[in-house]
């Protein structure tokens, strides 16, 4: 009985560190469910080989621009031009800083990634892996966040998608900005139970792409690639 117990927490051990270098993946969304398929990059991806990408099927990505008040991501031009040209439904995204007033981020973002036609709305990333260290509150997260929102939904005409996590989720998003379509980070179990309804779901963070030489976020839309359409302008 032991021996077996043990065999067992070794496998499990085996299936996990396979997880986390990206050879088992907990999610695998069906292409007749989800047949619209999509990336998310950054410069962390190098220089990604736009044609290829869009070879494997993929339909849409999101591109990194900023971050905070004054970082610009140094390939979102590049990914920008070169996924377009590819014929790839790009939107642009920003990660939210929580120690930087929502309104210098907003005016930092917009200058980066100025409203556009024929993209997707612009996403704004809420998380707190990643994020500065000295915010004060809550209620102050939630203030800045807000006002940021509002800005990018002045100038761009609509509301952007805000990327979540659990932790995010729990902590900052529920009950106080649920009008906002959502994309979701869930990398173990398919989103439901208490997560809001979402647009994009993030399923895991160790995708292989041809054209793309590292690991990268894999995402699904919940539509239809007709109802994808629906999102550009």
């Amino acid at each position: 009985m032991r021996e077996g117990i043990r065999n067992l927490l070794v496998a499990a051990a085996v299936i996990l560190v396979l997880a986390v270098v990206g050879l088992v993946h907990w999610n695998r969304p069906g292409v007749d469910r989800f047949p619209v398929r999509g990336v998310d990059v950054s410069h962390h991806q190098g220089a990604v080989d736009w044609p290829r990408v869009a070879q494997a099927e993929v339909h849409f990505a999101f591109i990194k621009a900023s971050e905070g008040g004054d970082h610009r991501d140094t390939r979102f031009e590049e990914n920008w031009s070169e996924a377009g040209k590819a014929g790839i439904v790009r939107g642009a995204y920003h990660f939210f800083t929580f120690c930087t007033p929502g309104a210098v981020q907003a005016d930092h973002f917009l200058d980066v990634a100025p409203p556009a036609l024929g993209v997707l709305p612009p996403a704004v990333d809420v998380e707190f892996a990643g994020n500065c260290k000295s915010w004060t509150s809550v209620d102050d997260i939630r203030r800045e966040l807000q006002v940021l929102l509002r800005r990018l939904e002045a100038a761009w005409g609509r509301a952007p998608v805000l990327y979540i996590t659990s932790e995010s989720e729990e902590r900052v998003i529920r009950g106080h900005f649920d009008g906002y379509p959502v994309w979701i980070r869930s990398v173990f179990f398919r989103p439901g139970g208490r997560e809001p309804t979402w647009l994009f779901w993030q399923y895991t963070d160790q995708g292989e792409i041809p054209g793309i030489e590292t690991l990268v976020d894999l995402n699904v839309y919940r539509g239809q690639p007709s109802e994808i359409a629906e999102l550009l302008r």
